[in-house]
């Protein structure tokens, strides 16, 4: 078949216009979201068993990518393609589990082949569906209805906005219920082990902090030429200040000495640690895992926390850096 000749400018046109579309009835489908979504989101929440996400060919890719999203944190779910469920994998359904079925049009053949099974079985069915009053629709406790979606191709025809929507649905539901559940970013990294990310953070913090010479430290007396020298020195942006005894009087960050720089009329020259310093620095057990001393530090606005000792003297100090590494400062899904 020959290809048609379209000019760059139409091209683009083109192209935007498949995004337009799919957006579109994004937000659509954001405006219908109600009760069935709701009470979806509760029977997942409340489920013992686990989750079951069954669709056919686009939609089954979509399932899959919905069934790996929810079992990344967590909550046991797997992928039942239709076509094996009825040899056998159905086997694989209880009583106590929820199944999410999706079907645009609700009449999926290969779906409806299998649901008065699942429905014997006495597993909750889900669907995202395009009306509660579809085949699909009537054999669901929870309807997510989506209403008519166009498809962004030409013939209105290729499964393009409705996987999308389906998707972003999925998405949508899953981190919801990671907002209700609570899940933190611990129990994400528990469940991505082999990534690099996911290995540092569950490290302890006395596996990764800074100790000896590597702790930059000054005393309470020290000036400001002493103090730029020190966080100079290690360059990690601060300093702690020490008693005569070496226990931890303060700290004092970049942060710190921008503003007291800003301050006119203050002679910044002169004045010591212990007056430049901000009292009782936020301090983390060796013990603790990586990935709370990084939630202590996103909660307070930080970079780093101190790991004290008995008798007040720092043991170590653990950085930013040292949790994610440098230029990671972003988790890869």
């Amino acid at each position: 078949m020959p290809c048609k000749k379209m000019n760059r400018k139409e091209s683009l046109k083109y192209a935007r216009n498949v995004i337009d579309t799919e957006c579109r009835n994004l937000k659509k489908v954001s405006s219908k979201l109600g009760d069935g979504f709701l009470n979806a989101v509760d029977a997942i929440c409340s489920c013992s068993g686990k989750v079951i996400i069954t669709g056919m060919g686009k939609s089954g890719i979509i399932c899959r990518k919905i069934a790996a999203t929810f079992a990344s944190l967590g909550i046991p779910a797997v992928f039942l393609h239709p076509g094996d469920a009825v040899h056998g994998d159905l086997g694989t359904v209880t009583g106590k589990d929820v199944v999410i079925v999706l079907s645009n049009s609700g009449e999926t053949e290969e779906i409806l082949r299998i649901l008065p099974a699942v429905k014997k079985i006495g597993a909750e069915i889900i669907s995202f569906t395009c009306s509660g009053n579809s085949s699909l629709g009537m054999y669901s406790s929870c309807v997510i209805e989506t209403g008519e979606i166009e498809e962004a191709d030409v013939f209105g025809i290729i499964p393009s906005s409705s996987t999308t929507c389906a998707l972003v649905l999925g998405d949508a539901m899953a981190l919801l219920i990671m907002q209700i559940k609570g899940i933190c970013k611990r129990d994400f990294a528990f469940f991505h082990p082999a990534g690099n990310l996911g290995r540092r953070l569950m490290l302890r913090v006395k596996d990764v902090m800074h100790t000896g010479r590597k702790i930059p430290a000054v005393g309470t007396g020290s000036k400001m030429t002493e103090i730029l020298r020190e966080i100079t020195r290690v360059n990690l942006g601060f300093t702690l200040v020490l008693d005569d005894k070496g226990r931890v009087e303060g700290i004092i960050t970049d942060g710190d000495i921008r503003r007291i720089l800003c301050k006119k009329g203050v002679p910044a020259g002169e004045l010591t640690a212990r007056e430049c310093m901000t009292g009782n620095p936020k301090t983390i057990d060796g013990e603790s895992l990586a990935v709370e001393a990084l939630s202590i530090m996103e909660k307070s606005e930080i970079t780093c926390l101190v790991i004290m000792g008995k008798d007040g003297k720092p043991e170590g100090i653990v950085h930013l850096h040292d949790l994610l590494g440098k230029k990671e400062f972003k988790i890869e899904y």
